[in-house]
């Protein structure tokens, strides 16, 4: 009777707070992992039996709650984070990732239903917490059927965050594409530089040669292509931000008369190239588009030339369909890559061999990209206070929730990626060596 009495003396606030620790209690002995939440009134209950070791889930108020209970979306799940209404202590994103993914979630199903129920019902109409949408794309982020306009217009909300912003994290040669670890323990600024070398080497780069780079990006590769393989090298990207870099890179190392970058649309582009390479720039031309794509480049192309292409991919399904109908896709479209669509390698391969290519070489570079993120979640991480001055804290939060993301999707092989060797097919014999031994002189 006490017990019975003591509840109906109790706040709405109290209740809240009350059936929130019930409800983490009976999450933690399903998932028991190493994480512990901590409540808006500051206590901390452990999601399981493992010490966290400070790794913490932070819920700032109940209107989370609430929200998630009236919306269970990812989508919604990324608002309340970017706003701060849910953190992460003691740790970053990654760490929490590992934890659910190393065997830490068991089957949820198991739940018990009653005790889910009345640790709920206090937020069922009770008030959420309030989130605008001054981060979205605010157009079609898909991008089914775009128009040339468009694809400006998604490079444009993707790369002209500034500058300064990516310059927090990346290397100093401003390689936003997945590092090549020759050693797992080398530095972000190693793998970078022998990812540009890589590259070169593949491409059988030669003196005097016209090389073209779709989407240059900063001009980290034509300059590098030009002053160690003594190119002709032009650049193309539809950032503004980057082709100011990229030509102030070219001016200060002296290469006016062998790099030239501008603003295009690949298929606008003319003449003829005898390398050609696209890294990190497949993905955003969409999956109905690659047909186009695909013979724009082989038009480009000299009789006897290569052209690589570096790209991330998806796993093949058993059933044709769209992966930006999953709604992790979906929020990565609408935040951070708008027009965006993953290819699988094998439609990859099979669309360059329709379109006249010949395939020479695949290679996969998943562990790559999965530490080249990890270490771009960190570096952001480690300067929040100046990304936070620059972008504000709701961008901050979503980069670095979608650097974290990266990784572990890389690290479990949800996403990978693989670079492409082609030439345009012939009857004779094709413009490479025997074997691969020169690739690692």
């Amino acid at each position: 009777m006490n017990v019975v009495r003591s509840r109906m003396l109790q706040t709405p606030a109290d209740r809240q707070l009350q059936a929130a620790k019930d409800l983490v209690a009976e999450l933690g002995r399903h998932l028991d992992v190493a994480v512990a939440v901590r409540l808006w009134d500051g206590s901390l209950t452990p999601l399981g039996t493992r010490p966290a070791d400070g790794l913490a889930i932070s819920i700032a108020q109940p209107g989370v709650i609430a929200s998630l209970v009236r919306r269970p979306t990812l989508d919604r799940l990324i608002r309340l984070y970017a706003h701060g209404e849910i953190g992460i202590e003691g740790g970053t994103l990654i760490d929490l990732g590992e934890q659910f993914g190393d065997g830490g979630r068991k089957n949820l199903k198991r739940l018990d239903k009653k005790t889910l129920l009345k640790s709920l019902w206090p937020f069922l109409f009770a008030p959420g917490a309030k989130l605008d949408r001054s981060r979205d794309f605010g157009g079609d982020e898909v991008g089914e059927g775009r128009a040339k306009a468009q694809n400006r217009d998604f490079i444009k909300f993707h790369y002209d965050v500034g500058n300064a912003f990516y310059r927090l994290f990346l290397d100093p040669m401003m390689q936003y594409s997945c590092g090549y670890f020759t050693d797992w323990d080398n530095t972000l600024e190693n793998a970078q530089r022998d990812k540009l070398e890589m590259i070169c080497r593949k491409l059988r780069l030669r003196p005097g040669e016209r090389f073209l780079d779709i989407g240059c990006g900063w001009g980290g590769l034509v300059c590098y292509a030009a002053e160690h393989f003594g190119v002709r090298a032009h650049g193309i990207t539809l950032s503004d931000a980057q082709l100011e870099l990229a030509r102030e890179r070219i001016a200060s190392r002296g290469l006016q008369g062998l790099v030239t970058v501008e603003i295009r649309d690949y298929a606008d582009l003319t003449g003829t190239y005898d390398k050609i390479a696209s890294i990190g720039m497949y993905e955003h031309i969409g999956v109905a588009n690659i047909p186009r794509y695909l013979s724009t480049v082989r038009g480009l192309l000299a009789p006897d030339g290569l052209f690589l292409n570096h790209a991330i991919s998806r796993k093949a399904k058993k059933k044709k369909r769209r992966f930006s109908q999953r709604p992790e896709q979906r929020a990565l479209l609408k935040y951070i890559f708008p027009g965006g669509e993953l290819d699988d390698i094998g439609h990859t391969v099979a669309s360059m061999e329709q379109q006249g290519f010949e395939v020479h070489d695949v290679e996969a570079w998943r562990q790559h990209y999965a530490r080249t993120t990890r270490h771009w979640c960190e570096r952001l991480t480690a300067r929040r206070e100046e990304a936070v001055a620059l972008v504000g804290e709701e961008t901050y939060r979503i980069w670095v929730a979608y650097l974290a993301g990266c990784s572990l999707a890389f690290t479990r092989g949800t996403a990978r990626i693989f670079q492409t060797l082609v030439s345009k097919s012939a009857k004779g014999p094709a413009p490479l060596p025997p074997t691969r031994a020169d690739l690692y002189r």
